[in-house]
């Protein structure tokens, strides 16, 4: 098992462990002879917010190539003229990504394995938050728990072996995926042998969007669990990294009004700034070692997962889940990357 696991289930609770982070924690800023040139990176949900802050902290210590993964092309080559102006020597390229898509997702890391000839970096940052229960039509899946979990694990798997071959020798590739401290107070309450997935997506069940969010997180923490059994830290180390909660980000930007001015004030007060969120990214992908392989880093230090990770009901949901999302993920052939990953 990783560190995080090996940490056991947390000693304090999550309204405890979320003040003291936010106002005891420690900035952990790069060392400042960090060099990434020669490096290339992939930043998913680069246009705003902490995505495209960590973008701009990663050119500033002298990355080479820089690919912005967006929705909005338009708004993505805004963003990259802006920094081909500041950043002259690196490669900027604005690729097309629709979180909503499988078909758009497989795209993408067809053209990663396709095109680039090194991947060093992939911080996997692109969320969604939504007011009201909604489905992705093309798969039939809740939005949130599409986006947030399904979407972003299958990209997680098919960029493992882009990393693991394109990464220099000696030098494993690194995928961090960004995950939330509200997963540390998330449980699921599936009797065993439930299916996990079709009862998030009932419509009819009470949903609350605090709390799916909430699920859509610690659903990630479940997957790596059963994800480190398959990838080697010498190939590609992976991660989950949480950056506090941070003002300044569009996330609850469909939030009802009141709910919406709720956390504005909310996160005026107790948040972190952008910068400070975006360098948890930077620590966690690139500074941090293979220590933190498998591992939830929060605070800029391994911590442990969510409480629920560590009960008999979601070690049994866990195996559930991953049953469930190897079967969604089949059309993309992952049990056979996977596989190959393990040899």
């Amino acid at each position: 098992m990783t560190a995080s696991f090996n940490l056991g289930t947390p000693k304090e609770s999550p309204s405890s462990m979320f003040l003291k982070s936010q106002f005891w924690a420690s900035v952990q800023w790069p060392p400042e002879d960090t060099n990434f040139e020669g490096k290339v990176a992939i930043v998913t949900g680069s246009t705003s917010g902490l995505g495209l802050d960590a973008s701009r902290q990663l050119l500033s210590f002298g990355l080479s190539g820089l690919i912005i993964a967006v929705r909005s092309t338009e708004k993505g080559e805004q963003v990259a003229s802006k920094f081909r102006a500041q950043y002259p020597k690196a490669n900027i390229q604005v690729w097309s990504l629709e979180m909503e898509s499988y078909d758009s997702i497989e795209t993408f890391s067809r053209r990663a394995d396709a095109e680039i000839s090194r991947l060093d970096i992939a911080i996997l940052n692109a969320a969604t938050q939504t007011a009201q229960f909604s489905m992705v039509t093309s798969t039939g899946h809740e939005k949130l728990v599409q986006v947030n979990y399904l979407s972003t694990m299958l990209l997680v798997v098919l960029l493992l072996p882009v990393l693991k071959t394109k990464s220099p020798p000696g030098k494993p590739g690194r995928l961090t995926i960004v995950s939330s401290g509200t997963a540390r107070g998330a449980t699921i309450s599936e009797p065993k042998g439930t299916p996990i997935l079709p009862a998030l997506d009932d419509k009819l069940r009470p949903w609350n969007p605090v709390e799916r969010y909430a699920v859509s997180k610690l659903l990630g923490h479940l997957f790596m669990v059963n994800l480190v059994r398959y990838v080697s830290a010498d190939d590609v180390v992976v991660n989950l990294v949480d950056p506090g909660l941070v003002k300044g980000t569009n996330l609850q930007r469909g939030a009802p009004l009141l709910l919406g001015a709720f956390f504005f004030c909310f996160k005026a007060v107790l948040g972190r700034t952008v910068t400070v969120g975006a360098s948890t990214y930077v620590d966690a992908a690139v500074i941090k070692g293979k220590e933190t392989h498998g591992c939830y880093v929060a605070d800029w230090k391994i911590s442990p997962f969510a409480a629920f990770v560590y009960t008999p009901e979601g070690e049994a949901i866990r195996e559930q889940l991953w049953e469930e999302t190897m079967a969604e993920f089949e059309f993309a052939g992952v049990q056979r990357i996977l596989g190959d990953l393990k040899k």
